[in-house]
């Protein structure tokens, strides 16, 4: 799959048996009552390629029924290619530049990307980060909001009201998941970071006043000042979400430069899906673009975002 030319980013037929075989390794089976033995493909002239019937419900299906590409006027190799570079770009892929290469236009191309970004955004499961010996840093970050008030009297945009706020949490050696949150204060992240993070686990956070009382809550809790310039002290630092912190802004500011409110958590999943499956986890380009295509399962959306503002053009 790693090659744009493959066939099936280029033919119909090939597209379909291929996600056919992503998604059903086992076998068709009824997106309607979820019957995998009595089905049977209706190869009649008057059929669609890829059609299939169940014998218990008798409802027809095809392997996009229930999923975010159902229902679709662009062709779903164009759908797999789509997939492909937003999954294997680093730092994301703006809509004008897909769209440019798929031949599409660029609404169109904005109303693949956030479904295929709702494929990217994973399950949060409560309490399976960290665990006994694991250690989880957690830090904020922020996002947007020119401050155009303090602008218009010829003073810097200082300040972080005025901006989105972003928490993310990084096991090292493994995941992130990043939460856009109202306000940065320990009412807002305590909860957010007693749930997803289990007790037994070293925290690493910097000297900021909201995690005194989170800290707390695990057993450990490293501190480092960057107030005083100290970033790392033996094992104790917060760099892994840093890290994570720069991938995230260079892909907001360079490649995607206006992100909304209303669609940031869906940034956020895509930045947090290709870390999460990125290379030095295992994953190669082709695995973390099936990845997805295994989460396009009950996340079709059914309006379309709007385009004013959201995006600029590269």
């Amino acid at each position: 799959m790693c090659d744009i030319n493959n066939p099936i980013f280029q033919d119909e037929t090939t597209a379909r048996e291929y996600l056919e075989a992503v998604r059903w390794p086992q076998g068709p089976f009824c997106p309607h009552c979820g019957e995998a033995e009595e089905i049977r493909k209706l190869e009649g002239k008057s059929h669609r390629p890829g059609l299939y019937q169940c014998r218990s419900c008798r409802k027809q299906f095809s392997v996009t029924v229930g999923t975010l590409f159902e229902r679709s006027k662009i062709p779903l190799h164009k759908w797999l290619l789509a997939t492909y570079l937003l999954t294997s770009s680093k730092k994301g892929m703006s809509t004008h530049q897909l769209h440019r290469m798929l031949g599409i236009t660029y609404k169109s191309a904005w109303f693949m990307t956030h479904r295929i970004r709702e494929a990217m955004r994973e399950p949060t499961a409560k309490g399976d980060m960290g665990g006994e010996g694991s250690t989880v840093e957690a830090d904020e970050t922020f996002w947007g909001g020119l401050n155009t008030k303090r602008r218009a009297q010829g003073k810097k945009g200082r300040g972080y009201q005025h901006k989105e706020k972003i928490l993310t949490l990084v096991e090292r050696n493994g995941r992130a998941r990043s939460f856009h949150v109202p306000a940065v204060n320990a009412d807002t992240l305590k909860p957010i970071i007693k749930e997803q993070i289990k007790a037994e686990s070293a925290l690493m956070t910097d000297e900021a006043g909201q995690y005194v009382p989170i800290g707390k809550e695990f057993a450990s809790h490293g501190v480092t000042r960057h107030g005083i310039g100290e970033y790392v002290r033996g094992d104790i630092h917060s760099n892994t979400v840093e890290g994570y912190f720069s991938i995230l802004k260079r892909g907001l500011k360079g490649t995607y430069q206006h992100v909304s409110e209303k669609h940031l958590k869906r940034y956020l999943g895509e930045f947090d899906f290709r870390y999460n499956h990125r290379v030095k986890l295992g994953y190669s380009d082709t695995e973390r673009a099936e990845m997805a295509l295994r989460g396009i399962q009950g996340k079709r959306l059914t309006y379309r975002p709007t385009l004013g503002g959201q995006e600029s053009a590269i």
